[in-house]
């Protein structure tokens, strides 16, 4: 069976080209370069992983509710909807959301594994090169991961939401070789580390669904970081116009990604009434809460590399999210990268206290 055979609506065609503009650039310059990118690109070579052995594909996943959330997450719960809805009705609700937003989540990472490999081809610097290079892998094994996760656990996927569709459009279709840095490391990625957190944060320890989001948090850390260190010194010499430029393209991004979570497709597959489901999200003191959380890592990096100018305050005050400028991203990553390391660490003293306990077995037998 194909992955043809479990979307909710087959994509017509079933391929996606997009014209991508922007000029190939060598360069003869091998000689080390910033010494924080080099680090980091050190760092994603040692922090290299395997989806198929790092995570424990056998647990076994509820394809109801396969990331293990309550139902007071659900972006209906408390509605009318939801209450008029019977047990069987609110499983089919929390599968149909769930497989959305990780099915979103896949496509998410495919852009950004095309678009890594783009900065590699676009970029300048051959130490930019480098670690693009490292996160191109490290993307293309987030693919796998969601979709082994998807089409095995959940037997269910939708197409892609057409606000990032829109957003990736924009990104690639772009010839300045910063773009894809903006675009994807600081305002996709970002808002999908904080989107995974959240989840992450809710599933059921032990579960595969939080192994998986934080080993992948644990790569989108960095990743976001590539992004904060290309850009700073890059926008500081930019003129007002360039940066305008910029400014303009990070508010249009923030609105349609801030509208790609109200989740429209799945009323509609549900046979809702998609107008008064999305006008329930759009109120929902948890949605609200949650839509705002999505910035908390975008805001404060958007003003760390300096496209901190009226249109984007502004934008960013009326959604709500302008404190979090002052935000310390550097913890906030510290923290995603800390989850993984713990995770591993439990992982391992099970398997040794495993180990002791067939060891015991067997001398008992003896």
């Amino acid at each position: 069976m194909t992955t043809r055979d479990k979307y909710t609506d087959v994509p017509t065609p079933f391929s996606w080209e997009v014209p991508s503009a922007g000029d190939a650039r060598f360069t003869w310059e091998y000689d080390d370069g910033r010494a924080r990118l080099l680090s980091l690109y050190q760092k994603g070579k040692d922090k290299q992983w395997d989806a198929q052995s790092r995570i424990d594909w056998s647990l076994d996943v509820d394809p109801m509710n396969p990331i293990g959330l309550p139902d007071e997450f659900h972006p209906l719960f408390g509605s009318p909807m939801w209450e008029a809805a019977d047990d069987k009705r609110h499983a089919e609700m929390r599968q149909h959301f769930q497989a959305w937003q990780v099915s979103q989540f896949l496509h998410g990472e495919q852009g950004a594994m095309v678009c890594a490999a783009k900065i590699v081809e676009v970029v300048p610097d051959m130490d930019a090169k480098f670690y693009a290079a490292t996160q191109t892998m490290d993307e293309a094994r987030h693919v796998e991961a969601f979709s082994r996760f998807l089409q095995e656990k959940i037997d269910l996927v939708y197409p892609i939401n057409k606000n990032l569709t829109a957003l990736l459009e924009d990104t690639l279709r772009d010839s300045r070789w910063d773009m894809p840095y903006l675009g994807m490391q600081v305002l996709i990625e970002g808002l999908a580390l904080a989107a995974f957190g959240v989840l992450r944060d809710m599933s059921a320890p032990g579960s595969l669904a939080k192994q998986l989001l934080a080993y992948v948090m644990q790569d989108e850390a960095r990743h976001v970081a590539f992004g904060r260190i290309s850009l700073k010194d890059y926008y500081s010499a930019l003129t007002d116009a360039e940066r305008g430029e910029r400014e303009e393209f990070v508010v249009d991004a923030c609105y349609l990604m801030r509208d790609r979570f109200r989740g429209e497709e799945v009323f509609e597959t549900l046979g809702m009434d998609v107008k008064a489901c999305a006008e329930w999200v759009d109120t929902s003191p948890l949605m609200i809460q949650f839509r705002s959380h999505l910035f908390s890592r975008i805001v404060p990096i958007v003003k760390d590399i300096g496209l901190w100018g009226d249109k984007v305050q502004k934008a960013f005050s009326d959604m709500g999210v302008l404190d979090m400028g002052g935000f310390d991203i550097e913890m906030l990553m510290k923290a995603d990268e800390d989850q993984a390391e713990s995770l591993d660490k439990a992982h391992a003293e099970m398997a040794e206290r495993a180990v002791e306990v067939d060891e015991v077995i067997a001398a008992g037998a003896g």
